[in-house]
């Protein structure tokens, strides 16, 4: 016997598999129990087999290291996460909860602005946004929605209830990682399929070609759907030519596509220009449309914003979404939920601390050694001051960046996040997990059966990111009856 469950100890946090050594939770005793019946030898197997899939799949990421793109092969881990149905039915309502609430608010803010009329958000939050887009004011996308997919970051703490971390509405990635572990996890482990009654997450390129179908200017069964991609040599690049195929989308890039005369888009192939209806696009906003932003951008479109304002092509995410998408905006979110649907929220925050508020800002400042401090608008890790872990001379180098711009800042405690069992060569050993969860909306929701765990591969930390070092596992969810 390889894996002892009574060696298994997560301490302090709360495991998601064992709830003290020895002891499996209800939803994952099968599993617990399945693994214990391998010897080391029939476990390290299992895991070659998975390399060797994610090896000949080509399933890779990039990471940008001293100004080179170095391309490596996706980790993974084979002990998939459990969670049970009952506890995602209710958090896959507040997901959809919390998104119906923001596309009002980005609404709002290029519109009528009632949120800030009344008081309920400082107007200085969009004054200083970096993610506010001028030209979008006055738009009015189909169904008020701009953030058709949102990936949010979901965390649990010791009490082993799930808070939301942040929202990603610009250009969310990862799902295509989360199919992926799947398609490996039953290579890996066929049988455990037959004893687990398993959400499929297989229909989600099917969702997301519907969703953007139900956005086009034209109504037709089979719009024109694109996917715009910066090209190869961007780090998602992985995922849009994968979800172009999965949904039988073009992928194309700024080159092949074309603003006629007529305001509308086409896209250059063979035959001639081919109208285009839906653009999914995987290019920030500033690379959009050279007449619009950069002009050096050899990305976008030129024109490609006149099109969209003119109501010619959807755009998905549409441009100036990322004004929610902004750390210190995350704060209002509760706010947003019960000022535009009159609800309470269903899922928490992480308790924030806001640096443009001075009370606020000071405990920030007197307490940097407790706190992880983020930037706004970064993303993937970046930028962000883990207090706990950073020596004195950083915290005090970070101090002089809140000083310098407050409103570009915010800080929360360094949550305990929960843990589940990695496979590593001394056997299971418990590391920090978190969850990204994909959100559509359209006319209609549709939420991902669970999402991409990423799981931080070195023991004792909390960075959960694949470009900062973490891999990622199966995410189940399972019907409480089995």
């Amino acid at each position: 016997m390889y894996i002892d469950w009574h060696q298994y100890d997560p301490g302090e946090f709360f495991d998601e598999l064992i709830s003290s050594p020895g002891h499996p939770r209800k939803v994952g005793r099968q599993l617990a129990k399945y693994l214990k019946s391998f010897t080391r030898e029939e476990l390290q197997e299992r895991k070659a087999a998975a390399d060797l899939a994610i090896k000949t799949m080509g399933i890779t990421f990039t990471v940008y290291s001293e100004g080179e793109n170095i391309d490596r092969e996706w980790p993974f881990d084979i002990i998939p996460r459990i969670i049970p149905q009952r506890e995602w039915q209710k958090t896959e309502r507040g997901l959809t909860q919390r998104l119906r609430a923001l596309n009002h608010f980005i609404d709002d803010v290029y519109n009528e602005q009632k949120i800030f009329k009344d008081k309920v958000i400082p107007r200085e939050l969009l004054q200083k946004s970096k993610n506010f887009r001028r030209q979008c004011v006055g738009m009015k996308p189909a169904y008020g929605v701009w953030a058709h997919i949102c990936g949010t970051d979901l965390i649990k703490d010791r009490d082993g209830q799930f808070y939301v971390l942040e929202d990603n509405l610009r250009v969310p990635s990862g799902v295509s990682y989360m199919l992926e572990n799947r398609v490996v996890t039953k290579r890996v482990f066929p049988e455990l399929f037959e004893h687990h009654d398993i959400m499929p997450v297989t229909e989600y390129p099917t969702q997301l070609f519907d969703t953007l179908a139900a956005i086009s200017p034209r109504p037709m069964d089979y719009p024109e759907v694109v996917v715009l991609t910066p090209g190869i040599y961007n780090s998602a690049y992985f995922e849009h030519s994968y979800l172009a195929q999965r949904m039988g989308a073009e992928l194309v890039e700024g080159g092949d596509l074309v603003v006629d005369s007529d305001d509308c888009v086409y896209m250059r192939t063979i035959n001639g220009l081919s109208r285009v209806d839906v653009i999914y696009r995987r290019i920030d906003d500033l690379f959009l449309d050279p007449q619009v932003f950069h002009p050096d951008s050899v990305l976008g479109v030129p024109g490609l914003m006149r099109a969209w304002l003119k109501g010619n092509v959807a755009l998905a995410n549409a441009p100036g979404a990322g004004v929610a998408d902004d750390k210190v905006v995350y704060t209002y979110v509760p706010k947003m939920i019960e000022y535009y649907l009159g609800e309470k929220p269903m899922l928490p925050n992480v308790p924030s601390y806001l640096c443009m508020n001075k009370t606020e800002c000071d405990y920030v400042l007197n307490n940097l050694d407790k706190l992880v401090v983020k930037p706004a608008n970064e993303s993937g890790g970046y930028g962000m001051l883990m207090g706990p872990q950073a020596t004195k001379k950083e915290r005090e180098e970070f101090a002089q960046r809140i000083k310098a711009d407050p409103r570009d800042y915010m800080a929360q405690p360094l949550i305990s996040l929960s843990t589940a069992p990695i496979l590593t060569p001394n056997g299971v050993e418990p590391r920090h997990i978190d969850l990204r969860p994909f959100i559509l909306q359209a006319k209609d929701h549709f939420v991902t059966p669970g999402g991409l765990t990423r799981v931080a591969l070195t023991k004792g930390s909390y960075v959960v990111n694949s470009s900062q070092g973490g891999g990622s596992k199966d995410t189940w969810i399972v019907a409480d009856h089995k």
